[in-house]
C-alpha cells in the first residue's frame, strides 16, 4: 500500500522523527488520548494501517475509530487491514501472477497503459512447492558402523580444547582426504564469536565440502524439467512487474525465507515509516509475529485482493493476553517451553482470537523461540501470536546483518508510535479480554517412556517412577521384577576393566536431531553440557553405546563452529552419519559381554535417544526399557550410566579432585544458549541465505525468459493460459442485470466445503481435466496436479467440483456428476456448464447450511466464476467464502430465516429469475420466480457499499483494471 494516502485527513499528525528529521511517520499515539495507551500492540499497528490508509472509501474514518475503540467494539464490527505486504508460494501465487499478466492485456485492449499494472504492496513469491521427491537415497547405508560402536571411539587421549587446533583422525573415507582440520572451525573456550563457513554440505566425518549429492541434483534436474513453463512466466514476472520478487528454487521454504530475509520489522518508504505487516498463503505466515511483525495465513482471494490495493476485511479480534512469569527450570530446553506454552494456550480457548505475550517472562526466550510459539497457532486454533519488539528482538536483528543506523531508526520509532515493549519502563501493560497467566518455573522437562512415547515422565520424578515400573505387572509400563531382585548387580569385564550393570543401567544414548529436536538450541545445550562435563574430569563408561545422528550438515557445522564438537566426541557422541538411525532400529548389535551379562542377570537395560521412536526392543532385543529425552539429557544419562539417579541430590559422577559433580554444576544456562545461537547460529543462517538470494542459482540465472511488457501467452501451454475474467471489461460497469431463467447446475445439502469445490491434488485420469491434458497430447504421468496447473484455468475450470466426495442431490450418490436439463444427461459437473453456456443459459448452484467451509481457497470462487455460475443461492455461508464470491462476481443470495429449498417446495428442476434493482443496498431483499410459477423472497448477502461496487464492476479484478483505464 501507499505510504501516503492522498487526501488522507490524519495528515496533520505527520511528524518528524526525533534526531532523523527526514524521516516522517505518523504519530498515531497521539490520537484518542489513553484510548491508545490502553489497547494491545497488535491492535495499535491494526489502527495505524488504517490511518495511514484512510481514503474515504475502502477504509473510512469510522473504521479508524472502531479500532481505536477497540476495547468495546471487539467482536462487533468488521474492520479493513491494509497489510504493509504479501508473501506467496508458487502453487498460490501463480493464478494471482497469471491475473495481473491477463490484467495487462485486458487494459492494453481498452485503450489503457499496461505498463501501470502492477502490484499496489510488495509481493514476494518463493518457489518451494514446486520439488518432487523422484530421487531418493538414505545416507545413514552408506555410514561406517550406522549404528556407532566401538570403532567410532577414538582411540587416543585429546588434547586440551583451549583455542588450539587440532586435526581429527581420518577413517580412511574414499571420498575425503582427512586428516581433517576442526581448529579452524572450533572456538576458543567460553568465546562463540565467529562465523559459520557457508559450506552448503558437509563430509559427516571430516567437516570438508563436498559436491551435492547425486539424488540432490537429480531433482533438481526434474524440478527444472518439470516446471520449465512455470518458472519462465515467474522470471517473467520478476522482470516486468514492479513491487515483486521472485524468490528461486533451492533457496529455501516460503515461511523461513519470510522470516530470515523479506521481513523489515519496520518500513522505511523515501524517509516514510510505518510497522512491517503481512498476509501470506501459507499456513506459517504466522511465524513472523515473533519478530513483532503483524502477520497471519490467508487465502489466494484475499492476497490477490492485497496486491490489487485493497484491504483484508475481518472482525475485530479479541485479544488474549498471555503474561509469562517466573523462572523456566533450569533444566528446561526451548522445546519443554514452546510445549508448554503451546499446551497452556490450547487449554485458554483461544481459537480465533490475537495473543499477545507481555510479562517478565517474555525476555527469557529467544526470537527463536517466539517464532517457534508463533508458528505453533494451529495448534491451538489463534489468528496469531504477537511478540512486541523489545531489546532481544533488536539483539537479533543485529546479528542477522541489519545496518546499524536502519536499527537504530527502527528502535527510535517504534519508541515514538510506542510499539516497543521494555519490562523496565514503568508505563502501564495494555489491557486485554482476557488475560492468561504461564509461570514459567511449572514448566518442567520430561522423557516419555520406557515404553510408548505417549508415557510422559517429569524428570525430577524418574528414578521413582522408574521403581515403579520395576514393580508394576508387565504390561505397557511395568516389568514385574521381584522385590529380592531389584537391587541385583551383576558384574562384567569389558576392555579389561570390571564394571556392574543393575536395572536402570544405561547402555544405549544417542542424540538425533530429528523432528522436535531440530533446534539449534537443544543440539547446542547437549554440546555446551559435553564441553563442562569434559572440562570437569567426566567421562561415558565405553560400553554404552553413544552415537550422534544430526540431522542435517548444517547441524554439524554449528556443533563444530561453536567448538563443542570435539567434546561430544570425547565422550563418544561422534558424528555417524545423516539418516534415521538409533531409532529405527539400525543400531549396531552391544558387545557380547554386556549383551550376556543383561541377559544373564535378567536386567532391565535402559537406551535414552532424543527421537521419536521407544517400543520396547526396538533399539536393541535385550534393551526393554527406552526413553526418549532432550539431547542434553540423553548426554547426561549417558554420564550418570543410569535412569535411576535423581539429578537434584545424586551427583552424576566423580570429576577431577575427586569432586563430585551435579547435573547442575554442568548444565548451560539460558543465556550461554542464547549468546552461542544467536552468533554462531543465526548470523551464519542469514549470511548464508543472503549469499543465495543476491547470487540466485545457475538453472534460475540461465534460464531464459521474455522481457516485453506483455507477456507472450503460448496458445500450445498446459500449465500458463490467460484467463477470461476481463473478456468484457470496458472502461465503465453496467448495472447489475437480470438472471433470467436460470439452471440450477447442482444442488447440494450442508456444510460443502472449499475442498468440494476446489481443484486440488492430483488429476484422476477419468476427470474432466484429464480428457482435455489428453486431448493435449499429455500422457497420465505428465499431468502433474492441479497445484502445479493452477495457471491454466482450463484444467483447474474443469477440476472445480470435481471432488469424489461431492454429494449432488440430483445424483444421489458421493460423485463429481451432476444432470443437465432439460435433456436429463448425466454428465461431469463441466461438461454440463460447458453445455449449459453453449445454449446461452445461465446457472445457479442451491445449497443449505454453511456454504463455503474449510481453508480459504481462491478457485473455490474462480471456478464456479468460469463456470458460468451467476448466483449461489444458500441458507447459510461461511462468512469468508461469502465474501470471495462478491469478490468474483458471484450474488450470494440467502433464504429467509425458517425458509429453505424443502419448505418452498423446490426440486432444483425449475428455472430461476431473479431480478435486480438499478441501485442496490447493504442487505436488501430480492425477488426470485421460478417456472412453476412460485415465487419467493430472499437476501442479497452485501454488508456494505464497498461490496456493492465490487458487484456492480464484476468483481475486484475488474474493479482494479479500470482503475488504469
Amino acid at each position: 500500500m501507499d505510504a501516503l494516502k492522498p487526501g488522507s485527513p490524519y495528515q496533520p499528525i505527520i511528524e518528524e522523527l526525533s534526531n532523523y528529521p527526514q524521516k516522517r511517520f505518523y504519530n498515531v499515539s497521539k490520537l484518542g488520548g489513553t484510548k491508545y495507551d490502553i489497547l494491545p500492540y497488535s491492535i495499535r499497528v491494526l489502527f495505524e494501517s488504517s490511518i495511514r490508509n484512510c481514503d474515504g472509501f475502502l477504509v473510512k474514518e469510522t473504521d479508524a475509530m472502531n479500532i481505536l475503540d477497540w476495547k468495546t467494539k471487539q467482536n462487533d464490527v468488521e474492520v479493513p487491514f491494509c497489510p504493509a505486504r504479501v508473501v506467496l508460494q508458487d502453487f498460490t501465487g501463480i493464478p494471482a501472477m497469471v491475473d495481473f499478466a491477463a490484467m495487462r492485456e485486458a487494459v492494453r485492449n481498452a485503450g489503457g497503459d499496461p505498463v501501470k499494472v502492477n502490484p499496489a504492496c510488495p509481493t514476494d513469491l518463493t518457489v518451494d512447492h514446486s520439488l518432487q521427491i523422484d530421487f531418493s537415497k538414505c545416507a545413514i547405508q552408506n555410514a561406517p558402523n550406522p549404528g556407532g560402536g566401538e570403532s567410532q571411539k577414538p582411540t587416543a587421549k585429546l588434547s586440551p580444547l583451549k583455542g588450539q587446533p587440532r586435526k581429527l583422525p581420518c577413517r580412511g573415507q574414499s571420498s575425503c582426504k582427512g586428516p581433517c582440520s576442526a581448529g579452524e572451525l572450533s572456538r576458543a573456550s567460553g568465546q562463540f564469536s565467529a562465523q559459520i563457513e557457508n559450506t552448503p554440505i558437509l563430509c559427516p566425518f571430516h567437516l570438508q565440502p563436498v559436491p551435492e549429492p547425486e539424488t540432490v541434483l537429480k531433482n533438481q534436474e526434474m524440478e527444472f524439467g518439470r516446471n520449465r513453463e512455470r518458472l519462465q512466466f515467474f522470471k517473467w514476472s520478476s522482470k516486468v512487474f514492479k513491487n515483486t520478487s521472485i524468490i528461486p528454487p533451492e533457496t529455501g521454504m516460503a515461511h523461513q525465507v519470510n522470516l530470515e530475509y523479506l521481513s523489515r520489522v519496520v518500513f522505511d518508504v523515501k524517509d516514510f515509516l510505518y510497522p512491517d505487516s503481512v498476509v501470506g498463503t501459507d499456513s506459517h505466515t504466522t511465524m513472523v509475529n515473533g519478530l513483532g511483525i503483524l502477520g497471519w495465513g490467508v487465502g489466494g482471494i484475499e492476497t490477490e485482493a492485497v496486491m490489487l490495493g485493497m484491504p483484508v476485511t475481518f472482525t475485530l479480534p479479541e485479544v488474549v493476553g498471555c503474561e509469562l512469569t517466573g523462572t523456566a527450570s533450569p533444566l528446561a530446553t526451548s522445546i519443554d517451553i514452546v510445549l508448554g506454552i503451546t499446551k497452556h494456550l490450547r487449554q485458554a480457548e483461544v481459537a480465533g482470537k490475537f495473543v499477545e505475550f507481555f510479562g517478565s517472562g517474555v525476555s527469557q526466550l529467544s526470537v527463536a523461540d517466539r517464532t517457534t510459539i508463533a508458528n505453533m497457532c494451529p495448534e491451538y486454533g489463534a489468528i496469531l501470536s504477537f511478540f512486541p519488539v523489545d531489546n532481544v528482538t533488536l539483539k537479533h536483528l543485529k546479528h542477522t546483518g541489519f545496518d546499524e543506523a536502519k536499527l537504530e531508526v527502527t528502535e527510535a520509532y517504534l519508541k515514538a508510535v510506542k510499539l516497543f515493549r521494555n519490562d523496565e519502563s514503568s508505563s502501564r501493560e495494555p489491557e486485554y479480554s482476557q488475560v492468561v497467566q504461564i509461570n514459567l518455573s511449572s514448566i518442567i522437562p520430561h522423557v516419555s517412556g520406557p515404553k510408548r512415547s505417549q508415557d510422559r515422565v517429569a524428570v525430577n520424578n524418574m528414578k521413582s517412577d522408574f521403581q515403579t515400573c520395576l514393580n508394576e505387572k508387565a504390561g505397557v509400563k511395568g516389568f514385574q521384577i521381584a522385590a529380592e531382585k531389584q537391587n541385583d548387580v551383576v558384574p562384567v569385564q569389558y576392555e579389561g576393566n570390571q564394571y556392574e550393570l543393575s536395572h536402570g543401567c544405561v547402555v544405549i544414548a544417542a542424540v538425533i536431531s530429528c523432528t522436535n529436536n531440530c533446534n539449534p538450541s537443544v543440539m547446542l545445550a547437549a554440546g555446551l553440557l559435553a564441553k563442562k562435563a569434559v572440562e570437569a574430569g567426566l567421562e561415558v563408561k565405553p560400553y554404552i553405546r553413544t552415537s550422534l545422528s544430526p540431522g542435517s550438515g548444517m547441524v554439524t557445522h554449528y556443533l563444530s563452529s561453536s567448538g563443542v564438537l570435539p567434546y561430544l566426541s570425547k565422550l563418544g557422541f561422534e558424528v555417524v552419519g545423516y539418516g534415521c538411525s538409533t531409532c529405527v532400529g539400525n543400531t549396531a548389535p552391544l558387545p557380547e559381554a554386556i549383551r550376556n551379562a543383561i541377559k544373564q542377570g535378567d536386567i532391565i537395560a535402559c537406551g535414552v535417544l532424543s527421537g521419536t521412536k521407544n517400543f520396547e526392543g526396538r533399539l536393541c532385543d535385550c534393551v526393554r526399557a527406552n526413553y526418549l529425552a532432550s539431547p542434553p539429557l540423553v548426554v547426561a544419562y549417558a554420564i550418570a550410566g543410569t535412569v535411576r539417579i535423581d539429578f537434584e541430590t545424586e551427583p552424576l559422577g566423580t570429576g577431577f579432585n575427586g569432586r563430585s559433580i551435579y547435573l547442575r554444576d554442568i548444565w548451560p544456562t539460558r543465556k550461554e544458549l542464547h549468546t552461542v545461537e544467536e552468533e554462531c547460529v543465526i548470523s551464519s543462517m542469514f549470511k548464508e541465505l543472503k549469499e543465495k538470494m543476491e547470487k540466485g542459482n545457475k538453472r534460475w540465472n540461465s534460464l531464459e525468459a521474455p522481457e516485453s511488457p506483455l507477456f507472450p501467452w503460448d496458445l500450445k501451454s498446459t500449465y500458463i493460459r490467460c484467463p477470461s475474467f476481463f473478456d468484457k471489461l470496458a472502461k465503465e460497469p453496467v448495472s447489475p442485470q437480470p438472471i433470467e431463467n436460470a439452471h440450477v447446475l447442482l444442488y447440494l445439502g450442508d456444510s460443502v466445503t472449499t475442498d468440494h469445490i476446489s481443484p486440488a491434488g492430483s488429476i484422476a485420469r477419468s476427470s474432466a481435466a484429464a480428457k482435455y491434458l489428453t486431448n493435449k497430447g499429455l500422457t497420465p504421468r505428465e499431468f502433474n496436479s492441479y497445484g502445479a496447473r493452477r495457471g491454466n484455468d482450463a484444467v483447474m475450470t474443469r477440476g472445480t467440483f470435481a471432488n469424489i466426495k461431492l454429494l449432488n442431490k440430483f445424483i444421489g450418490k458421493p460423485a463429481p456428476k451432476t444432470i443437465h436439463f432439460p435433456s436429463g444427461q448425466t454428465l461431469d459437473v463441466f461438461e454440463a456448464a460447458e453445455l449449459y453456456q453453449k445454449e446461452g443459459i445461465p446457472v445457479i448452484i442451491l445449497a443449505g447450511k454453511k456454504y463455503g467451509l474449510g481453508s480459504s481457497r481462491d478457485w473455490a470462487a474462480k471456478g464456479p466464476f468460469l463456470l458460468g455460475v451467476k448466483a449461489v443461492l444458500a441458507e447459510s455461508y461461511e462468512k469468508v467464502h461469502k465474501s470471495q464470491l462478491i469478490g468474483i462476481g458471484i450474488a450470494p443470495l440467502q433464504f429467509l430465516p425458517g425458509e429453505n429449498p424443502n419448505t418452498l417446495g423446490l426440486t432444483g428442476r425449475e428455472q430461476f429469475s431473479i431480478l435486480f434493482p438499478p441501485e442496490l443496498s447493504p442487505k436488501m431483499t430480492l425477488e426470485i420466480k421460478t417456472s412453476t410459477g412460485k415465487v419467493f423472497s430472499v437476501f442479497a448477502l452485501f454488508e456494505n457499499d464497498v461490496e456493492i461496487t465490487l458487484y456492480k464492476n464484476g468483481g475486484s479484478l475488474n474493479f482494479v483494471a479500470r482503475r488504469f483505464l
